[in-house]
């Protein structure tokens, strides 16, 4: 539905996007995730038609709309700051794009109606802006948006100026309403959890590049390279050595590693090693586990500090010459204290060992 070829952006002397390339599919949600400065604002509004690239070529059902005026490309966006009409009530402010395209009056009657039974303001219909909440005033933004049926929904950072527990709620909301409408949405946000939650796929950014696109579980998961590592959540980087390889299986390749003394299998799924190589790994903090029996395995840590953070617990221990940081639900938290000294292992992994150069599960 939308693509986008070797993007370009400059400000003067400086270079904002630099050979962005993306596509987002028919009914998909994509979201543009990157810190200040990533360039992802200036992609989108690219795509909008506000910002002009230096060079590339921006497409909507293969059509080049690269230098078509926004007023042309007939898509729907929903900003931070909301921009409603405040001499409008709901009602108007939702029926304003359908007037301007000179719909007929019982149209636009019928198509609002619709919209505020969607985003659950119908008792809201003749309120002023000023007399919303930041949520409501957010749903009606939307629903404008909508009123159309925009090809394309952009949303630029659109819960950001909310509140944590509005901002909660209107995620699951946003997902039903994208859902729901089957509408294509582009969506720009620094926020992880935000992306994490609401998008199909995820587009990371940083200084203007594109570094690592995909569903969310393998951003979270397997993230190429160091920005995406860190970037999205917690993660702790280890310093492991090869006990031995196993052969080459589908999806990877096997091999047994030692870590201060804990050793454990990894499917390695894009590398060759050898033995006794040494390797980095990225951990995600969920996927460590406090073994307080100390069973057969388990690497031999202190603990320097437990937080409980709600539904989750993060310990941080001492491994050796590594600190790392491990996530457990709190109503499962093993009672540790600080200087305690526990077990570490990694969750639901088993240990293994080499008989005859092939690795056998115990």
């Amino acid at each position: 539905m939308l693509r986008i070829e070797s993007l370009q952006k400059k400000f003067g002397a400086v270079q904002a996007v630099t050979d962005v390339s993306m596509h987002v599919d028919e009914g998909e949600f994509v979201t543009l995730l990157g810190p200040s400065g990533s360039g992802k604002t200036t992609v989108l509004r690219m795509v909008a038609g506000l910002e002009q690239p230096t060079s590339g070529t921006i497409l909507m059902d293969d059509a080049d709309v690269t230098r078509m005026p926004a007023q042309k490309r007939n898509i729907g966006m929903v900003f931070q700051s909301y921009a409603l009409f405040p001499n409008l009530s709901v009602f108007e402010n939702i029926a304003f794009p359908l007037r301007v395209r000179k719909w007929k009056a019982d149209a636009i009657k019928a198509r609002v109606e619709e919209l505020l039974e969607l985003v659950r303001l119908t008792h809201r219909r003749n309120y002023a802006p000023d007399q919303l909440s930041g949520g409501e005033r957010q749903r009606v933004a939307l629903a404008r948006a909508l009123s159309f049926y925009p090809p394309l929904l952009l949303l630029d950072e659109p819960l950001s100026a909310l509140d944590a527990k509005v901002r909660q709620s209107l995620r699951s909301f946003l997902k039903e309403i994208q859902r729901t409408t089957g509408v294509t949405t582009l969506m720009v946000t620094h926020d992880q959890e935000e992306a994490l939650e609401l998008s199909d796929r995820i587009v990371v950014m940083s200084q203007g590049r594109v570094e690592q696109a995909g569903a969310p579980i393998d951003v979270y998961y397997r993230p190429q390279g160091e920005f995406t590592a860190t970037f999205i959540g917690a993660i702790n980087t280890l310093q492991v050595s090869v006990l031995a390889v196993g052969e080459r299986a589908a999806h990877g390749q096997h091999v047994l590693l030692s870590w201060n003394g804990h050793v454990f299998s990894w499917l390695l799924s894009d590398q060759e090693v050898a033995h006794q190589e040494s390797l980095t790994l990225r951990v995600r903090p969920e996927s460590l586990m406090v073994d307080e029996a100390f069973e057969e395995g388990a690497a031999r840590a202190e603990v320097l500090s437990v937080a409980f953070m709600g539904a989750v617990t993060r310990m941080s221990v001492r491994v050796g010459q590594d600190v790392v940081l491990i996530d457990a639900l709190s109503s499962r938290v093993p009672s540790v204290v600080t200087g305690q000294s526990v077990g570490v292992r990694f969750v639901d992994q088993r240990i293994e060992k080499q008989v005859a150069g092939r690795l056998l599960a115990l």
